[in-house]
């Protein structure tokens, strides 16, 4: 056999042997052992550390009670995963939506899809919108509040760069809020009077006002910021895992899963007062 005909028989068995490897993948894919998966066998994903109610309960991922790590759950059920392929990747928010390579295949930490996170992540569609919340203590005159010229009237804190604060300036037209690093620190404001109260997404509020702040009210309810589309699944930018994920969250979507939760585990006051203008 000359060098030309061994070198050309070589190159033959190279393709073959890349086209069965490149074959197998393909057919591997929306499977759990997708290649594309941080760990094939496994759904990796990240949240909080610690987590809190009513997005997940005791402080555990792992045991599914909550809103968020039920959702997750019933989604690795529609992809095919068994409970116990689910891995969870504790991380902060900030870490959650910086640019950059993500250790698992998608996140969920009640984070808002908005233009300028999805520059930098790729999100999966929106698969809960909250209504925003006012807390105050007793004695604030956002108990009596029923309009938006009322909560404009009112001393403001927000956290720096959430969508909280984001809805305070774009959707009340408050320029004047007192920003903090830190929601507990928004919360000893409100303590000690230097605020009125904060705003903060609905299921967050019912925790806050059971656990954290027990003296405190949610005392009105405010309508979603429509620049802010909601709560969605977080990837690393362009993952190509988004469309499957997708599918799948259609389904659970479809079949009231998220109605369900909701009803479990978000359930507000139906008398709190609704402002809307």
């Amino acid at each position: 056999m000359s060098e030309r005909t061994a070198f050309r028989s070589a190159l033959i068995v190279l393709f073959s042997l890349s086209m069965t490897v490149f074959a197998q993948a393909f057919a591997e894919e929306r499977t759990t052992m997708d290649p594309r998966l941080v760990t094939p066998g496994k759904l990796t994903v990240g949240t909080g550390d610690p987590v809190y109610p009513p997005w997940m309960l005791n402080n555990d991922p792992a045991g599914g009670e909550g809103f968020e790590n039920g959702l997750v759950y019933e989604l690795a059920a529609e992809m095919g995963f068994d409970a116990d392929d689910v891995v969870w990747i504790p991380q902060t928010f900030d870490q959650a939506i910086a640019p950059g390579n993500k250790p698992y295949d998608f996140a969920i930490q009640q984070i808002s899809v908005t233009e300028a996170r999805k520059q930098i992540v790729t999100f999966s569609q929106v698969y809960f919108q909250p209504e925003k919340a006012v807390i105050a203590l007793p004695g604030s005159p956002l108990e009596d509040a029923t309009s938006y010229d009322d909560l404009r009237a009112a001393r403001w804190g927000a956290t720096i760069g959430t969508t909280d604060n984001d809805y305070l300036v774009n959707v009340l037209g408050i320029t004047e809020a007192s920003i903090y690093n830190e929601q507990v620190d928004v919360f000893q404001a409100m303590g000690s009077r230097q605020i009125d109260g904060t705003l903060i997404s609905l299921p967050t509020a019912l925790f806050v006002t059971a656990v954290q702040v027990p003296d405190a009210n949610i005392v009105a309810l405010l309508p979603p910021d429509e620049n802010d589309r909601g709560h969605g699944l977080l990837f690393e930018y362009n993952n190509p895992l988004v469309e499957w994920v997708d599918d799948a969250l259609s389904v659970v979507i479809e079949r009231g899963v998220v109605e369900n939760l909701k009803a479990e585990y978000l359930i507000a006051d139906p008398d709190l007062p609704f402002i809307t203008q």
